[in-house]
């Protein structure tokens, strides 16, 4: 599974690109506003820190407003990603840019007919919001393996994109139901490298090791 970071802060992605394991980065109109930059700037900085798609979101609520913005955006770099609302207009959007060649990222989506509909526009990802169903006391992660089980049957190639991902155990079972991808803020990012007992055990490790008195360099 790609791991995506969900974030505008381009010192901590800078910081977490040297892990080797981030494959993209996420972004909204809500992080834009935190980073009080310019979009464009922002995005492009992003873009030459990461070699992975960088998804950038059109704020038109309207088809053909939306395309105008996904071109303005698309031509930032060859790896933006036109991330539109999963409405009637967002998917009319997709549609043109699937036929034109531009990668999308149709975000917003809450259950399994919505997804259906993303796939049929040719949307490269579709985001299904799991924390935010779990913040309603629906099941946000059975979504995930409901839209693979759908994309599956009828082999569409879009990429199914878990979003709004709050903990490291969302991130795994995501994983095991079949997610392409997940997108994380930086915490949760960080959060998969622990384990309490990872941090017990190298503990141990370490102090028998200092009781030989060796060195290895």
């Amino acid at each position: 599974m790609q791991l995506f970071l969900d974030t505008t802060d381009t010192a901590v992605l800078a910081d977490l690109v040297k892990t080797g394991l981030v494959d993209g980065v996420t972004t909204n109109p809500t992080l834009i506003a935190k980073s009080g930059r310019p979009m464009a700037e922002v995005i492009a900085e992003i873009c030459g820190l990461v070699e992975g798609p960088v998804s950038a979101e059109a704020v038109a609520t309207d088809a053909e407003t939306m395309i105008k913005e996904g071109r303005k955006l698309a031509d930032i770099a060859g790896n933006v990603v036109v991330k539109l609302p999963l409405t009637r207009d967002g998917l009319i959007a997709c549609a043109a840019f699937a036929a034109d060649g531009i990668a999308t990222n149709v975000t917003l989506c809450f259950s399994v007919a919505q997804a259906l509909l993303a796939a049929k526009a040719g949307a490269t990802y579709v985001s299904p919001f799991v924390g935010r169903l779990d913040d309603h006391g629906a099941d946000g992660c059975a979504l995930i393996g409901d839209i693979r089980t759908v994309y599956d049957n009828y082999g569409f190639d879009t990429e199914i994109l878990a979003a709004s991902v709050r903990t490291a155990d969302h991130v795994a079972r995501c994983a095991e139901l079949g997610a392409d991808c997940a997108t994380l803020p930086p915490n949760v990012f960080e959060a998969l490298f622990k384990h309490p007992l990872t941090d017990k055990g190298l503990e141990a490790f370490l102090s028998d090791w200092a009781k030989t008195g060796q060195t290895i360099l």
